[in-house]
């Protein structure tokens, strides 16, 4: 069964967005980490607190952006999660 995963809440991470760099504060860990496209988009589709697979979130991200490869695509998706998985920023459901 894949995982699926949700942000821990939605107000657990301020973001500031600096040129084509975005700062994120995670509240609970008090820990600020910078990023850079796609990982502002992947938690843009998690944003509204549903539970997603990483095919899923990669169907969101497909119909607004052309990610090439539909099977690299999707494995860079997990990719992130799983990183953003470590960091606290994304939880597994």
């Amino acid at each position: 069964m894949p995982r699926r995963y949700c942000q821990e809440s939605p107000d657990a991470i301020a973001s500031c967005e600096l040129d084509d760099m975005v700062l994120l504060y995670h509240r609970p860990s008090g820990q600020t980490h910078m990023v850079i496209s796609p990982v502002p988009e992947i938690l843009a589709t998690l944003d509204d607190g549903a539970a997603l697979t990483a095919g899923e979130v990669h169907g969101e991200l497909a119909r607004l952006y052309d990610l090439g490869a539909a099977e690299a695509a999707e494995q860079l998706v997990e990719a992130h999660l799983t990183e953003l998985t470590a960091l606290g920023l994304v939880r597994i459901a």
